[in-house]
């Protein structure tokens, strides 16, 4: 498919005020389709929604046409958004029986302050993402899926002068952007997908972008930028004459291995502002006889702080099976086929030791320390979205860490977070509990089992009395040479402040007065 055979832009601003006036948005196919059939969409099960969409109403003909790909009657269309100008520009096509039909699809998509935003992309993956796009070729142009969704909610969403989507698929990324960027600049290797992402930008109301055509960096030669983010063709797939008809560009990177990832993420410092931030999502090898962290530790660039963030690790049987099911060569017409395509990953991940492959999140950060802080942990459990905040109160603790000795740490004072509560685990009507545990019900939702001393400590930081005051009170409590209470415990604080649990008190908290009273 060409970039000649999709919609032209110049008119999207008739079209948005048309879906809008049928309430084609996010809340409004919620509102039409209801939980359970909104939720099969996402599944790729559409006849729920068909259903649902029956009638003659302008939001079931809107669904219809740009969700479920259904030719309908011209007249319906003409009542539902500006016909002619919908033909000419391309956004639908006739269809037999005096019908028209969707040529791309449109997705409503909700903004993080309510903006109702619409995303662009191939026939069949507004619906279901990749597994939803029927006959798919190599250039195929994906909608909104559950990575492009992770990302955008992953993001830092402070104000910046520049930012950078790279590999920018249909565009999500820049929209989000677009929206606290001063300018924005898109990149794809894909010429399509620059032209859908217009087509995205232009349909949502939001301000253009600068769109370059081009792989990795490359497009934007030695420039730097505040905000870079990337959901890149992270796949890790084999190459070969067999494998080319399977592979996407969308999804595959044509590096061996992990390369690409890591490519980009050590590139990624070269071009990043001071005090900037990038965020990937990526796909990393798990080598015999290698630490995956130490994998990742060695890809992080010169200059920058890190979390590196595992949320998932599949074995490699597990990871070829999921992504020939995305090529739609699972359950296709040629057996023999799948098992040549299976045993050529296979036989690639056994030439490069791979025993597993991990997924998760890369963020960088800028700063100008000779000391940087990288962060690389397993996490696979529930986390609470958007996390943007989350990430940058991550680094600010990282500085504070960074800065602060251990006699500087008992020296200042702490509050509890906010989102923080503490569970006691024990047999019913025993005097102590077996285990204390501080929760966190928002961000990370970690959780970390602490002693006596770490449980009274953090239910005392009120950001009154210092770390140091309150240790000396516990010591006396509990009957422990306060000395040595204080040389044992800061190393137990900084992991309760680097994880979130405590937070620094603001600048001038007041001196307290009996403290070993308050405790």
């Amino acid at each position: 498919m060409s970039t000649t055979s999709l919609p032209a832009p110049d008119r999207a601003a008739r079209l948005r005020e048309a879906l809008l006036a049928a309430e084609f948005t996010a809340d409004g196919l919620l509102d039409l389709l209801g939980a359970p059939a909104y939720a099969a969409l996402a599944r790729s099960e559409t006849v729920p929604a068909l259903r649902a969409t029956g009638g003659a109403a302008r939001l079931d003909t809107l669904v219809r046409l740009f969700l479920l790909q259904r030719a309908v009657p011209a007249e319906r269309a003409a009542a539902a958004l500006p016909l002619a100008d919908a033909l000419a520009d391309g956004w639908l096509a006739e269809a037999g029986g005096g019908g028209v039909r969707a040529t791309v699809d449109v997705r409503p998509y909700g903004g993080p302050e309510g903006q109702d935003w619409f995303i662009v992309s191939d026939l069949g993956c507004a619906v279901g993402g990749a597994a939803g796009a029927g006959g798919r070729g190599a250039g195929v142009v994906l909608g909104v899926g559950g990575a492009s969704t992770t990302l955008a909610g992953l993001t830092v969403r402070a104000r910046a002068g520049t930012a950078l989507d790279l590999g920018t698929g249909s565009g999500i990324q820049a929209l989000h952007a677009s929206q606290h960027a001063g300018r924005v600049t898109a990149t794809d290797l894909n010429p399509r997908a620059l032209e859908f992402a217009r087509l995205t930008l232009a349909l949502s109301g939001a301000p253009g972008a600068e769109l370059l055509e081009g792989s990795l960096f490359e497009p934007v030669g030695d420039r730097t930028f505040d905000l870079i983010v990337s959901n890149p063709p992270f796949v890790i797939s084999p190459a070969g004459p067999d494998e080319d008809a399977a592979r996407r560009t969308y999804r595959d990177g044509g590096m061996a291995g992990d390369d690409l990832c890591r490519t980009l993420v050590r590139q990624a410092g070269d071009h990043l502002a001071e005090g900037g931030f990038a965020h990937f999502l990526a796909n990393w090898e798990h080598v015999e006889g290698e630490e995956w962290q130490d994998r990742l530790r060695s890809w992080v660039p010169q200059g920058c702080d890190a979390w590196i963030v595992q949320r998932e690790v599949q074995d490699v049987t597990q990871y070829a099976e999921l992504w020939l099911r995305d090529s739609g060569e699972h359950g296709g017409p040629d057996p023999e086929r799948y098992e040549r395509l299976y045993g050529a990953w296979l036989d690639e991940f056994g030439r490069r030791r791979t025993r597993a492959v991990g997924f998760g999140w890369i963020t960088l950060r800028k700063a100008a320390s000779d000391r940087p802080s990288v962060v690389v942990e397993d996490w696979p459990h529930p986390v609470e979205q958007p996390l943007g905040e989350t990430v940058r109160a991550h680094f600010a603790r990282q500085d504070y860490l960074r800065t602060h000795d251990d006699a500087a740490l008992l020296a200042d004072r702490f509050t509890l977070a906010p989102e923080v509560v503490q569970e006691q685990v024990g047999l019913p009507g025993a005097e102590d509990p077996e285990h204390v545990v501080l929760r966190q019900h928002r961000g990370m939702r970690r959780a970390t089992e602490v002693d006596t001393v770490g449980a009274g400590f953090a239910g005392v930081c009120d950001g009154t009395l210092t770390a140091g005051r309150i240790l000396d009170a516990i010591a006396q409590l509990v009957d422990e040479d306060p000395v040595a209470l204080r040389d044992r415990t800061p190393e137990s604080i900084r992991l309760l402040i680097g994880e979130g649990y405590l937070e620094p008190a603001a600048d001038g908290a007041p001196a307290a007065v009996g403290e070993a009273a308050a405790i």
